[in-house]
């Protein structure tokens, strides 16, 4: 197809001519055909252009944390018989103008590499492709597309601070993975599941029918004791946040999940939107909440009370974290209702100094029992572990008062 040179080519070839042929002008009339000739030429010559690249790209890795980085790795080489022209690919992506490369002349043979970084300063979905491998003659007058490679995806997680872990709670118990299908094991604990051996494992768990039917030495994997409960509780609804608070809140969110990951808790994530992600341990339930968090955005639907009201007719124990914005002091003591239910409650607020520079400054850190603000001089990562290294939160017993 011509390109935007191609048809100023045209359109001046048929002015020429045009303009030759009323005026009796031989000069203008030659000089159109030429213009025309050579735009018929550059058409020819694309179009008989024949390629045979074999292109593979890889998104290294593709799931990332905001700020780590991730890239794409492109490979070409030529199968076909002769020397390449001179090629542009094209990859768009999310976000960005999209990497344009220039690719020399490749032997027959011959593989080229190249790479280029992704954006990852923000959580989300990060879209790469399709690649386009695009021939064109040597005066830029015609051109051709295909597309080489699909599109692909790359995953942005939420930043995550290094924080401690929810402390342990009486709600806690021996069997509080009892939500997953189990029987009790010999040993005492309680069975979870079966995964391959791992050198370094106690023989005396190898699930011999199990091995004998799978060929490979299988082992069972119990449940943790005194394994900890944690729901955290995320506000998304659009009247509470900014664009801003909403990330400090969704990277809180996923700083307290992973922390309890880390420690192999049973998390559960609950939106005011009405998303409940349920109980469970684990990567890959760990994973499964990232990804929601990954995509998550503001919601103009859902209550905080609605939700709280939810909360309390549950009989699970444990903790809840609820990270809110901008919310009213009703909804405060909605949430300081949950005492009594659970074992502890902590709520998290962010105040408006914590993502507005020109906002006066607030106090923050741990304001009240079970209540931490977060402010610009004191972000979410330094008021939460001063707030759980200063006291623990008392067992069945819980005062919510900001």
């Amino acid at each position: 197809m011509l390109t935007r040179q191609g048809w100023l080519v045209t359109l001046g070839a048929l002015t020429l001519v045009g303009a030759g042929r009323l005026l009796g002008v031989l000069e203008l009339f030659i000089l159109g055909a030429s213009a025309g000739a050579l735009a018929l030429f550059s058409l020819v010559t694309v179009s008989l252009t024949r390629l045979r690249l074999d292109v593979n790209r890889t998104v290294n890795p593709p799931r990332v944390y905001a700020g780590n980085a991730s890239r794409v790795e492109l490979a070409v080489r030529n199968d076909g018989a002769r020397v390449t022209p001179v090629v542009r690919l094209f990859d768009p992506v999310t976000g960005t103008r999209g990497a344009d490369l220039l690719l020399g002349p490749l032997e027959p043979g011959v593989t080229a590499r190249a790479a280029y970084r992704l954006p990852t300063d923000r959580r989300g979905i990060v879209r790469i492709g399709p690649l386009e491998v695009i021939v064109s003659d040597p005066f830029g007058v015609a051109s051709s597309a295909t597309d080489a490679c699909p599109a692909s995806e790359l995953t942005v997680f939420p930043h995550v601070d290094d924080v401690v872990a929810v402390p342990h709670t009486s709600g806690d118990d021996p069997h509080a993975g009892a939500d997953h299908p189990s029987a009790l094991g010999r040993s005492g604990d309680d069975f979870y599941a079966l995964r391959p051996y791992v050198v370094g494992d106690d023989l005396r768990r190898v699930h011999w029918k199990s091995t004998a039917r799978r060929d490979e030495l299988m082992v069972r994997q119990d449940e943790l004791p005194w394994q900890g409960r944690v729901t955290v509780l995320l506000d998304v609804r659009r009247t509470g946040h900014s664009s801003d608070s909403l990330e400090l809140a969704v990277s809180a969110a996923a700083s307290v999940v992973t922390a309890s990951w880390k420690r192999r808790d049973l998390i559960r994530l609950v939106t005011t939107d009405g998303t409940d992600l349920g109980f469970a341990a684990g990567t890959a339930h760990a994973e499964a909440i990232m990804e929601f968090l990954a995509t998550v955005g503001a919601t103009s639907g859902g209550t905080l009370r609605g939700t709280v009201d939810v909360l309390s007719t549950t009989r699970h124990g444990g903790a809840i974290v609820a990270i809110v914005g901008a919310v009213a002091d009703s909804e405060l003591t909605a949430l300081a209702r949950l005492r009594g239910r659970r074992d502890s409650v902590t709520i998290v607020q962010f105040a408006r100094s914590s993502w507005d520079a020109t906002a006066p400054a607030e106090q923050g850190g741990l304001v009240a029992p079970g209540f931490i603000k977060v402010t610009r001089d004191q972000p979410f990562r330094e008021a939460w572990n001063a707030a759980f290294h200063r006291e623990r939160l008392p067992a069945n017993r819980v005062v919510v008062t900001p």
